[in-house]
């Protein structure tokens, strides 16, 4: 428990923090998850759509240290190599 002025704001800051990012976290997960749903359907021109629409949010996310960058560059090339696949 927080017994100072000092603490008791950080902890509410904390979980103002916490929230948000759970949210964004969220939200890329759905963006990804678009992604992997066209490339399962085999819709190489659907697979692109989504990705070029997750790619900004991802990196948007990253530069927020909500995601690690090179966690997101991993995502997005492990997501272009399978639709790269689905072309060939």
């Amino acid at each position: 428990m927080a017994n100072s002025k000092q603490a008791r704001k950080r902890a509410r800051q904390a979980e103002t923090r916490r929230v948000l990012k759970a949210s964004q976290r969220s939200m890329v997960r759905t963006y990804i998850k678009r992604v992997i749903k066209a490339i399962s359907t085999g819709d190489h021109g659907k697979a692109m759509e989504e990705f070029k629409v997750m790619q900004p949010v991802v990196d948007r996310i990253a530069d927020k240290d909500v995601l690690s960058k090179k966690k997101a560059a991993r995502l997005k090339s492990r997501l272009n190599k399978r639709i790269k696949a689905l072309a060939a």
